[in-house]
Parts: C-alpha cells; structure tokens; sequence
C-alpha cells in the first residue's frame, strides 16, 4: 500500500478552498459595525432654506435664520425696476 502525505494537501490551496474566503470577507460590510450611539440632531429650524433669485437669474439656498437677521432694503418694487436690476431692458 502506497500512503499519501497529507501535508503537502494541506498545503495547496486550491480554488474550492480560495472561494469561500473571498465570499466571506464579502460579508464584512453587512455585519454592521455603525455606531450604536446617535447622534444629536440640529435644529431643524437652521437647516430650513429659501431658494432666492440673484442679479444674474441664478437661484441660490439661503438659510432662514440668516434670513430673520437681514435688514430689508426695499419692500416692495414695481416690474420696472425689478427688470432693471435683472439687466434686463425693457
């Protein structure tokens, strides 16, 4: 009888016993290792915006509380000069 060395099989590694290893460290991200505190929440009141036209007809978000804090220049404007601060002529 011819016996087989089993230390040499031990070894080698081969892909059926390579597979099972990439397919598990695949499972890494899905073990979930996110913090069990959470974290403090803002006040939603800062994070509210206001979408604003510019000069140039851009649109831009602007905070509400920087907002409340602003000082108004003019109230209400009429078409004509509303299009004149957009450049537009009329």
């Amino acid at each position: 009888m011819i016996m087989k060395d089993k230390t040499n099989k031990d070894k080698q590694i081969s892909r059926r016993g390579f597979l099972p290893i990439i397919g598990s460290g695949l499972l890494i991200p899905f073990l979930g290792f996110s913090n069990s505190i959470p974290e403090e929440k803002t006040n939603p009141e800062k994070e509210e915006y206001q979408t604003l036209l510019k000069p140039d007809g851009t649109t831009v978000k602007v905070k509400v509380s920087a907002l409340k804090t602003s000082k108004v220049i003019k109230k209400n404007i009429s078409n004509t000069s509303f299009l004149n601060w957009l450049g537009k002529k009329i």
